[in-house]
């Protein structure tokens, strides 16, 4: 019996190294991602940002703040079109895309923003409106809380920020078991599966959108630095911050959402002073990816001053 389990046991270590051996996904090289994915490089208080600065430079600015995982090429439909009447800049936020890691390991909320300040300095921006989806919505309107001279207006589309079932205000988080392997894997259905949820019709999720979304996990760095973000967010109470903010705001919420269900945006229009919803039916949580012109009917109202 001892010889049998013995044996068992032996297969199942080769099972094991076999599988992890067919997940293996190894970092691609940089130079190859940044030919298949152009940008123009800045380095903002030390990170090398991958940035598009598009449109007439003495327009009104738009910032545009991609979600968690993205990277700035989620906006492309939106910003070719917003860039015949607005000077559009979005970058790879610090620790996702061809931005890659910050060097210093810091991917607080507070980093971000000082990066955000920083970036607009550099390009000589005094005032912009900010469009941000997801993580970078929270990004959005806790950068319009602390600097309200330096925010036109402000678009949050499905916006983080609220706690959500699972998880607390003021605790840190703690990293499930599986994510710890995302250093070494990257399943492509896995990763299909998980951006599917994203879209009110999973059939929206194109190969070339799923790639695009892979490649930018396999950058240099990419995926620790995704760890490293996951256990130092700590959420704290929204509404403190959100009562501070005098920009207009419009709330753009897929009605299919399935990663922060419209039901939060009666959270945000309870703490927001100056906010208005605009629901998106038969959309999900992506919908400048999903249904680009429809989506961005209402934004192009809100910036030139309408009333949603």
């Amino acid at each position: 019996m001892p010889m049998i389990w013995a044996g068992v046991a032996g297969v199942a270590v080769v099972a094991v190294l076999a599988l992890g051996l067919w997940l293996y996904a190894p970092d691609k090289p940089r130079a190859a991602l940044e030919a298949a994915y152009p940008g123009d490089y800045r380095t903002i208080d030390g990170v090398r940002l991958r940035l598009r600065d598009t449109g007439p430079r003495g327009a009104p600015a738009v910032i545009l703040l991609h979600g968690f995982g993205a990277s700035l090429d989620t906006w492309e439909p939106w910003a070719q079109a917003l860039s015949a009447r607005y000077r559009v800049i979005r970058f790879d936020l610090p620790g996702f895309g061809l931005t890659g890691p910050d060097p210093t390991g810091d991917y607080t909320d507070a980093r971000e923003m000082k990066i955000l300040a920083d970036l607009m300095d550099q390009l000589g921006i005094d005032r912009a409106s900010l469009i941000g989806n997801s993580l970078g919505g929270r990004i959005a309107w806790n950068f319009a809380a602390l600097h309200p001279d330096r925010v036109t207006r402000l678009v949050l589309v499905s916006p983080d920020g609220f706690a959500s079932p699972g998880f607390e205000y003021d605790k840190p988080p703690s990293t499930p078991l599986m994510m710890r392997a995302l250093p070494y894997v990257a399943p492509r259905g896995l990763l299909r599966a998980n951006l599917a949820v994203a879209y009110a019709r999973p059939a929206a999720l194109s190969e070339p959108t799923l790639t695009r979304y892979r490649d930018m996990m396999l950058a240099p760095g990419v995926r620790p630095a995704i760890l490293a973000r996951m256990s130092q967010v700590i959420l704290r109470d929204p509404a403190p911050t959100l009562a501070r903010i005098q920009a207009p705001t419009l709330l753009l919420w897929g009605e299919q959402d399935g990663m922060i269900p419209i039901g939060n945006a009666a959270d945000y229009l309870r703490d927001l002073p100056h906010a208005s919803l605009v629901r998106l039916p038969n959309l999900g949580h992506l919908p400048f990816e999903e249904d680009p012109a429809g989506s961005l009917a209402p934004v192009e109202g809100f910036l030139a001053g309408a009333t949603p």
